[in-house]
C-alpha cells in the first residue's frame, strides 16, 4: 500500500469521524448529556487531529487542537453545553470539515471565518465569551491554535549551531531548569514522564518520536534515552522495542492533557506519569541514579516531518529516523531505524492506526467490516444482472422444448432460480446503506441558511437507518439540499411574523424517511406559512409560465413552482430568486424513477414527498402486454388483478369509464390508448385489470390485454441508452432476448387525469 492510498484512507476516516462528531453535538443540543456522547465527540476531534498531524496538514491540526481543548473542558465539567456553546461547535464542526475537504482536494476555506471561531472557542475555554473586537483581531488558525514550547528564558544561553547537514539541534539540559528558583517559569508544574514502547505499538504503525512530539507541545521538555535492554547486532530483532524514554517536562496543562497524548497507544506501552518532586523522591528512595541524559531534538519532527506531505516524503522519513538514530549515538539504533522505514512504519502509518484505533474504540462490539472499491461492487451488480438474465433465457428455452414440467432439468432450474434470487439479493444488501450520512449534511445547510436569513430554525430527523441503494443516496444530496434551502428561505417566516402569528418564534423543519410497499419515502416537512397559492399563479402569469385564463386546482397550482425559471422571491439573493431550484428537484427525483408529491396548508406549512425505488438495479415485475407490446409494470405498485365484467364498466363523459371494485367506484386507464400503441379504446372485458397505487394519484384501474407473468427483471436506462419516454421508466431483457419496457406508473396515472403525457412530464400536476 502506497502513501496515497494510505492517505485516501485517513480522509474516508475523518469522513466517518466527522459524521460522529456532528451526531454527537446534535445529540448534546437535544439535552443528551451522557458522558459517553461527549467522549465519542471529543475522540472524533482529536483522531482527526493525530491523523493530520502525521501528514503534515498544519492548518486542520492548529484547528483541531483548539477545538479539541474547548471539547476537554466540557469533558472535565469545566464548561457547560449550553445552546449558545454548542452553537459554536456546531459551526466549529463545519470549519472542521471545509479544512478535511480542503487538504483532501485542494482549495482554501474562508480565513476570517476560522479565525473568529479559534477566538469563540478559546473564549469558551477560558470560561468567557470573546467580544465582537475580539473577533475582528482574532489571529489565523494556524497561529491562534498550534502551540510551541515555551521560549527559553533571555539569560539562557543560546542554543548550539546544528552539527550536520540534518538540522538536528541538541536540547539544553539541566537539573537547575527544575530544581531552582530564579527561573522565571519555575512556577510551572513538572512531571517525569516514563514511556516504554513494546514491540505491537510499533507493529500496528504507531511511531515513539511522533508521541514524543506531540508530548512536546504541552510545554519545555527534556528527555532521556534508555538503551541499557539493546542487544548486539547479531541478536537484533528489527521489529523489537529495546529503547524507552524517561521525560522531564513542564506544562500547566495537567497530567490527564499528558496521558491523552499516549491515549491510543496505552495498550501498547508501559506509561508512568507523575510529579518530578514525587518521582524525585521515590528515585532517592530507591538509591536510583539518573540516567545520562541523550539531547533529542524534536524539531525534526514537528517541522520537517509534519511541514512537508508525507505522500511524498519517503526521503524525509529515512533522514528523520536516521537523525534520531545519530542522536542516540547508536549504530544498532540505526539499523532498527532503516528496518522500520523499510517497512514503511512512516507517519502516514501512524495516522491510519490511530484512526482505526479511535473506530474500533467507538464501535465496541460493532461486526467486522472490510472496504471495498465502489467499482468492484458495480461490476459484481452487473454480473449478477447478467446472469439473472442468462438464467431466466435457460428457462425459457428449457419451457419450450420440454412439455413435461416434472424432468431433472426443470428441478435444477428451480433451484438455479432460488440460488440466483438469493445472490442478487445479497449482493443489493452490500450497496444499501442507510440515509444518516445525506441528513446530517443537511443540518449543516440549515444552520447556514438559517443565520443568512436572520431566522431560528430546529432540524429534526426521523428514520436516518433507513437503507436505500448507495447510487440514491448519492443522488439524493442535491434535491435534498434544494429543498431544504426553500424550505428555510421561503417555507419558515421571520421569529418577529411567527410571534404574531402566535407560532413558536423557532421554526421546526422535520425530514423523514420510511420504507413502504418495496420503495422509500423521504418527506420535507415544514412549519412555515405554506404555499401562497394566489401569488404562486400570478408569478407563473407574469412569467407567461401559463395563460392567464388558466382553471387550477390548488394541486396543480402548488406543482407550478417546479416550473423552470419560476420563483416567489421579490429579488435576486445568494439563496434565491433565480428559478433554478425546485425545477432540478423535479429532473433529478425523475432522473432516479421517482416522483414528489407536494401537501400544503396556508399558515400551517407544507410536506413535500418523495417517491424513489430502493434500488436502480432490478425489480419485481408483472410482464404484460398492450396492443401487442410487452410491458413490465412495477409490482410494488399493482394492489391486485382483476378480470373485469361488462355489469361492472360505467362510463361517463365522452371518454371516461369507471370499474366497481367491492362498491366504490375506480377510473379506468387504457395504457394501450395513453401510450398511443392504439388510435382507439380497446373492450375492457376482453382484457385484464390491475388494481395499481401511485403516489399523488390515488388508485386507478390500468386496462392491458393480458398477464405473460411474475419476473425479477433487471433494469437497464432508457434515456443512457437511447432517450426518455414519456411514461416509460426503464427498459429490460426478457429471457427470450427480447426487450420489454418498464411502464412509468405515475406518469400513466397522471396523463389519465386529462394531460398528455409530455404536459404531464413539464407542468407535474401530480406527483
Amino acid at each position: 500500500m502506497d502513501m496515497n492510498e494510505i492517505k485516501e484512507i485517513f480522509f474516508q476516516e475523518c469522513e466517518e469521524q466527522l459524521a460522529e462528531l456532528e451526531s454527537g453535538l446534535l445529540k448534546m443540543n437535544d439535552g443528551d448529556r451522557d458522558p459517553e456522547t461527549v467522549n465519542a465527540v471529543f475522540r472524533a476531534v482529536h483522531s482527526i487531529k493525530g491523523g493530520a498531524g502525521a501528514f503534515g496538514l498544519d492548518d486542520l491540526v492548529a484547528f483541531a487542537h483548539v477545538f479539541e481543548t474547548t471539547l476537554d473542558c466540557v469533558r472535565s465539567n469545566k464548561l457547560e453545553p449550553t445552546q449558545d456553546v454548542l452553537k459554536v461547535m456546531l459551526k466549529s464542526a463545519d470549519v472542521l470539515a471545509d479544512l478535511t475537504n480542503a487538504a483532501r482536494d485542494g482549495g482554501s476555506v474562508d480565513e476570517s471565518r476560522s479565525r473568529g471561531l479559534v477566538k469563540e472557542l478559546e473564549a469558551l475555554a477560558n470560561g468567557e465569551l470573546p467580544s465582537p473586537s475580539a473577533l475582528a483581531e482574532a489571529p489565523t488558525p494556524k497561529a491562534a491554535a498550534k502551540p510551541v514550547a515555551k521560549a527559553a528564558p533571555a539569560a539562557a544561553a543560546p542554543a548550539p549551531k546544528p552539527t550536520d547537514d540534518s538540522g538536528f539541534q541538541p536540547v539544553p539540559f539541566s537539573f537547575d531548569d527544575f530544581g531552582g528558583e530564579s527561573d522565571a517559569g519555575s512556577a510551572m508544574p513538572a512531571y517525569e514522564v516514563i514511556f516504554k514502547p513494546r514491540y505491537e505499538l510499533y507493529s500496528k504503525g504507531n511511531d515513539a518520536t511522533l508521541l514524543l512530539r506531540d508530548l512536546s507541545r504541552l510545554g519545555e521538555m527534556t528527555i532521556y534515552c534508555n538503551s541499557d535492554a539493546l542487544p548486539g547486532l547479531d541478536e537484533l530483532d528489527p521489529e523489537g522495542a529495546y529503547f524507552f524514554w524517561n521525560v522531564t517536562i513542564k506544562t500547566d496543562k495537567g497530567e490527564d492533557a499528558i496521558r491523552t497524548v499516549f491515549e491510543f497507544a496505552e495498550w501498547d506501552c508501559e506509561l508512568t506519569v507523575k510529579p518530578v518532586e514525587d518521582a524525585r523522591a521515590e528515585a532517592t528512595s530507591n538509591d536510583e541514579l539518573p540516567m545520562v541524559p541523550v539531547p533529542f531534538d524534536l524539531s525534526i519532527l514537528d517541522e520537517a516531518g509534519a511541514a512537508e506531505d508525507v505522500s511524498g516524503a519517503a526521503a524525509a522519513d529515512t533522514a528523520a529516523a536516521v537523525a534520531a538514530a545519530e542522536t542516540a549515538s547508536n549504530v544498532t539504533q540505526m539499523a532498527a531505524a532503516a528496518a522500520r522505514v523499510e517497512k514503511k512504519e512512516s507517519a502516514a502509518a501512524a495516522a491510519a492506526a490511530a484512526s482505526a484505533a479511535a473506530a474500533q474504540n467507538n464501535a465496541a462490539g460493532a461486526g467486522q467490516t472490510i472496504r471495498v472499491d465502489l467499482d468492484r461492487v458495480d461490476r459484481l451488480i452487473n454480473l449478477v444482472g447478467e446472469l439473472v438474465i442468462n438464467q431466466a433465457m435457460l428457462s425459457q428455452s428449457v419451457i419450450e422444448n420440454d412439455t413435461t414440467g416434472t424432468s431433472s432439468i426443470n428441478m435444477g432450474l428451480e433451484e438455479l432460480q432460488q440460488l440466483t434470487r438469493e445472490i442478487q439479493d445479497s449482493v443489493m444488501a452490500i450497496r444499501a446503506q442507510p440515509v444518516k450520512p445525506v441528513f446530517q449534511r443537511m443540518s449543516r445547510i440549515v444552520r447556514e441558511i438559517a443565520d443568512m436569513t436572520g431566522k431560528s430554525i430546529r432540524l429534526i430527523t426521523e428514520g436516518e437507518n433507513t437503507e436505500v441503494d448507495k447510487t440514491v443516496i448519492d443522488k439524493l444530496a442535491e434535491p435534498l439540499t434544494h429543498m431544504i434551502r426553500n424550505a428555510v428561505d421561503h417555507g419558515i417566516e421571520t421569529p418577529e411574523k411567527r410571534a404574531a402569528a402566535g407560532k413558536n418564534t423557532e421554526g421546526t423543519v422535520r425530514l423523514t424517511a420510511k420504507h413502504r410497499s418495496g420503495r422509500i419515502l423521504i418527506e420535507l416537512a415544514d412549519d412555515g406559512a405554506g404555499i401562497n397559492r394566489e401569488k404562486v399563479r400570478q408569478k407563473a402569469i407574469d412569467n407567461d409560465l401559463i395563460p392567464a385564463d388558466s382553471n387550477l386546482s390548488d394541486e396543480e397550482i402548488d406543482n407550478l413552482i417546479f416550473l423552470p425559471g419560476f420563483s416567489t422571491a421579490d429579488k435576486i439573493s445568494d439563496i434565491s430568486g433565480r428559478g433554478v431550484g425546485m425545477d432540478v428537484v423535479k429532473r433529478s427525483i425523475q432522473a432516479l424513477g421517482g416522483r414528489i408529491n407536494i401537501t400544503s396548508k396556508p399558515g400551517h406549512g407544507s410536506v413535500f414527498t418523495m417517491s424513489l425505488p430502493l434500488t436502480l438495479a432490478v425489480l419485481d415485475g408483472m410482464v404484460v402486454t398492450v396492443a401487442g407490446q410487452t410491458l413490465v409494470v412495477p409490482l410494488t405498485a399493482i394492489v391486485e388483478t382483476l378480470q373485469p365484467e361488462a355489469s361492472a364498466i360505467h362510463s361517463f363523459g365522452a371518454n371516461h369509464r369507471l370499474i366497481s371494485i367491492r362498491n366504490s367506484f375506480c377510473p379506468l386507464v387504457d395504457v394501450g390508448r395513453i401510450l398511443n400503441f392504439r388510435a382507439t379504446q380497446a373492450n375492457p372485458v376482453e382484457g385484464v385489470a390491475l388494481l395499481v397505487e401511485s403516489e399523488g394519484g390515488g388508485q386507478r384501474a390500468l386496462m392491458v390485454d393480458a398477464i405473460q407473468g411474475q419476473r425479477q427483471v433487471v433494469i437497464k436506462s432508457l434515456e443512457a441508452n437511447y432517450t426518455h419516454v414519456p411514461g416509460i421508466a426503464a427498459a429490460t431483457i426478457l429471457g427470450d432476448g427480447r426487450v420489454a419496457l418498464i411502464l412509468d406508473v405515475d406518469a400513466v396515472v397522471g396523463a389519465s387525469r386529462g394531460q398528455s403525457l409530455k404536459a404531464e412530464m413539464s407542468l407535474a400536476a401530480v406527483g
